[in-house]
């Protein structure tokens, strides 16, 4: 077993095992009745062994029982140079376990096991295979070899014996015997590992492709959600607007009018306060509707802005929560909820405003479409505070709307992921649940009040410093 550098197994001193093995009393007439005996003896030692504790165990026990030097379980694996190779898994060398090696199948005794053939050496082993200077290092003298072939009819390693002495003839029978029976036991073993490390790897793989799609899926509720708040701010936006065309439009009939005044022939001081008056009547018209348009425009920008950023910002709360409120303002009037938002004027906290502002809105759309499936009227209120305790800032935000409420088994499953009462109604299921997800990344949390009516729920966030 050349080739590979690698720390030999130095053999121990020569000494006794601590009871008399079976193979030096098989001699007996009774030699089939000790043969079950020694068998049933290591079955039960390693019967609720599993895995690598199984395989240290078995080597050990095989040593005792067959009073041989070395027992070796290893795992047939591929060498650097392309050629078949041994990796152990369990080694016991005389008196206790050895470290794992790795060594080349070349010029070794277990070359032959590989092609699924029993290798039985009683003496001379060094002679045999003079190429093989790890049989040296060990002082061996006499060899057994059994291949481990799973159901399949794949060799998977090798479960060998070496001693320092020969192999006497009476012992070989049961020699074999054993190193048969738990040959395939150690296959059974390796092809068990194998099927869950498959499995493993399977599940992984599943788990991480899941999370790919989940991820997707989250993105694309976001963009659906954004784009139903572009057609809303859209929607609204265009009122004001086609108030202040039409406005500029008798702007400019007044302001002909005031014209036509001024160059006529008399002109009366009542004619030209009234035409002032409608002037300045249009104007204010005008500029009230494009403020109107301009804070739409300005909260829909602030919050699109918000969503694609994640940037710890110092904010007033309040005004942030009304910016949110007022660019969701198209879509909570259509079904005919008023927003109430309970925050001081004066708290200014640090947050992400984009993660931040992404839970308002879900929160809002989710009210909106949950929470009030026959439309309104109805209220929902937003309140907030801060506080200190535990040696940090904390914000404590209630959100809460007198709706249809939440069943035990919604209130249950309300963060879960794909979990939605509008099923086949364009219900995707992730609203509330990337709530969840963004309220634990900003590293907070998130609960439903139990028999509260309506719905109600807390956020508990930490204060950036």
């Amino acid at each position: 077993m050349t080739e590979q550098p690698r720390a030999a197994p130095e053999p121990p001193p020569e000494q006794a095992p601590p009871a008399a093995p079976a193979a030096r009393l098989y001699g007996d007439a009774d030699g089939g009745a000790l043969a079950e005996a020694t068998l049933r003896a290591i079955t039960a030692s390693t019967s609720r062994a599993r895995g690598d504790d199984f395989l240290r165990l078995m080597v050990r026990e095989l040593a005792l029982a067959l009073d041989v030097r070395y027992v070796i379980a290893g795992r047939l694996i591929r060498m650097a140079d392309g050629h078949e190779g041994i990796r152990t898994l369990a080694l016991w060398g005389g008196g206790d376990h050895l470290p794992a090696m790795e060594y080349s199948l070349r010029h070794t005794p277990c070359q032959d096991v590989t092609e699924q053939s029993i290798c039985f050496h009683a003496s001379g082993i060094q002679a045999g295979y003079p190429q093989d200077g790890l049989l040296v290092e060990m002082r061996a003298e006499s060899y057994i070899g059994i291949p481990m072939i799973d159901t399949e009819g794949k060799t998977l390693g090798i479960l060998s014996a070496i001693d320092t002495r020969p192999i006497s003839e009476d012992k070989r029978l049961l020699a074999l015997s054993l190193l048969s029976i738990f040959a395939t036991r150690c296959a059974a073993e390796l092809q068990h590992q194998e099927r869950e490390h498959t499995l493993e790897q399977t599940v992984r793989q599943r788990s991480e492709a899941l999370l790919a799609a989940q991820a997707i899926l989250v993105e694309q509720e976001k963009m659906a959600a954004l784009g139903a708040l572009v057609a809303g701010v859209a929607h609204e936006v265009n009122t004001p607007i086609g108030v202040a065309v039409t406005a500029s439009s008798s702007l400019s009939a007044h302001a002909d009018e005031l014209v036509k005044c001024v160059g006529g022939e008399r002109v009366s001081r009542s004619q030209l306060v009234a035409t002032a008056q409608r002037l300045r009547e249009a104007a204010l018209l005008i500029e009230r509707n494009l403020a109107r348009a301009a804070d739409l425009i300005g909260n829909f920008k602030q919050l699109a802005v918000d969503q694609g950023s994640t940037h710890v910002v110092e904010m007033g709360l309040r005004d942030h929560a009304l910016s949110v409120v007022s660019a969701h303002g198209p879509e909570l009037r259509k079904v005919g909820i008023q927003v109430a938002v309970e925050i001081a004027d004066d708290l200014r906290v640090r947050l992400d405003a984009g993660r931040w502002s992404q839970v308002l809105s879900n929160l809002l759309m989710n009210a909106a479409k949950h929470g009030y499936p026959n439309g309104g009227p109805g209220k929902v209120v937003l309140g907030g505070r801060a506080e200190a305790a535990e040696g940090a800032r904390w914000l404590l935000v209630d959100f809460a709307d007198d709706g249809v409420g939440l069943t035990a088994d919604v209130r249950e499953r309300l963060f879960e992921p794909f979990f939605t009462t509008k099923r086949g109604q364009g219900g995707s299921g992730l609203g509330m649940h990337i709530v969840y997800t963004i309220v634990h990344q900003m590293g907070g949390q998130v609960a439903v009040s139990p028999g509260a009516p309506g719905c109600r729920i807390h956020i508990r966030l930490p204060l950036a410093a």
